[in-house]
């Protein structure tokens, strides 16, 4: 079995730069065709005519929560969960559109909401390490740039290894948000395809598929370029002490 460092040995920070920019620019198209996807299904009006607010509240009840709020916030693209004051948080594109985005985002979001009243062990997970990536994610913001300098001007690993470890933490957060994320829209799916006075067709349902798929997928790529950071500062170190 190789051992770690020879790996990253052969992994030079050449290749992984190249790997990054690879990763960027996949990134840079499922963002796009998310944002594509999420603008045409947003014109297609839900038979049913419930708004997004309305699928909101409906999951939830159904889901036998009554404790969790639907409420409206600023902004494209905002929409999210959170567990500290359990509310249902839609941006104003999905609160009140009467769409199939609409209808697929806000049953996603709710499945977060599911997740936590069902104690989600993903979730659960994901939420108990939220205060140390927040350290970790500010420290990678000027320990990585500054360390790298350090390491070849002083020859000094130090604040460079700081910056790594944080790294690591926040990447091992961006995976474990993974199945967060699967689990959320899968839920989504399942309530909505039990749900014919929703989505009245299997068109309909096709299409919020499409666009929880696509939005699933800018999760995987923020991962991998995570990833893909990590292993090019790693490079730097590895290589040193090689």
């Amino acid at each position: 079995m190789f051992h770690l460092s020879i790996i990253f040995g052969i992994i030079n920070t050449g290749s992984a730069w190249l790997l990054m920019a690879a990763i960027a620019l996949v990134s840079f198209i499922v963002q796009s065709r998310f944002r594509s996807k999420f603008r045409e299904y947003s014109e297609i009006p839900l038979l049913s005519g419930l708004s997004g607010k309305d699928v909101a509240e409906k999951m939830l009840r159904d889901n036998g929560i009554y404790d969790v709020r639907v409420i409206s916030v600023e902004g494209q693209l905002t929409d999210h969960y959170n567990p500290a004051d359990k509310t249902v948080n839609l941006s104003a594109d999905v609160y009140n559109s009467r769409s199939i985005a609409a209808a697929a985002v806000a049953a996603h979001e709710c499945g977060h909401a599911v997740q936590h009243a069902k104690a989600y062990a993903w979730l659960s997970l994901r939420s108990s390490l939220v205060p140390v990536v927040n350290i970790a994610s500010t420290l990678t913001q000027w320990t990585l740039f500054i360390g790298v300098m350090l390491l070849f001007f002083m020859h000094s690993i130090f604040l460079l290894a700081i910056g790594v470890v944080a790294l690591a933490f926040v990447t091992l957060f961006s995976f474990i948000t993974l199945p967060v994320e699967f689990d959320a829209s899968n839920r989504a799916l399942a309530w909505l395809n039990n749900n014919y006075n929703i989505m009245q067709t299997s068109k309909e349902h096709s299409q919020a598929k499409d666009a929880l798929w696509w939005a699933a997928m800018t999760y995987v790529v923020a991962a991998l370029g995570s990833l893909a950071t990590l292993v090019y500062y790693a490079s730097f170190l590895l290589n040193r002490r090689n």
